[in-house]
């Protein structure tokens, strides 16, 4: 793989997992909003800034992800997802302050041993 298409595959995973804790945040003040002030949760959600930013940045991730798919194969880009499933339990404890147990974290590293082992095997 090129090292502009391992920047564009980083890129394309890094703004995915931004895009859904954006998400998160704007859809936890939207139900908020709504359970306080009434109203409805899907209107709170689509004139929340946190929540369209979300989709704009989640919607600029799956551009990047399309274009990687183009350039490089789903064998070695695929496993690239599961850093982002270490990413947004990272964003979750720290930005969210989200409750996280030593199993969420074990679970975590063995999708990150994972990833590196089958990186390992596409380099032979």
């Amino acid at each position: 793989m090129t090292l502009p298409s391992l920047m564009l595959l980083l890129f394309a995973v890094f703004s995915s997992a931004g895009g859904q804790i954006m998400l998160k945040h704007g859809m936890k003040g939207a139900a908020a909003a709504a359970a306080q002030g009434g109203g409805s949760l899907a209107l709170r959600a689509a004139t929340s800034p946190w929540v369209v930013l979300g989709l704009v940045v989640f919607a600029v991730s799956a551009i990047a992800w399309m274009t990687t798919l183009a350039k490089v194969p789903l064998s070695i880009a695929y496993p690239f997802n599961a850093l982002g499933y270490l990413l947004i339990v990272l964003a979750g404890a720290t930005v969210l302050h989200e409750r996280t147990s030593m199993w969420t974290w074990g679970g975590s590293l063995l999708v990150v041993v994972g990833l590196f082992t089958v990186m390992a095997g596409q380099q032979r």
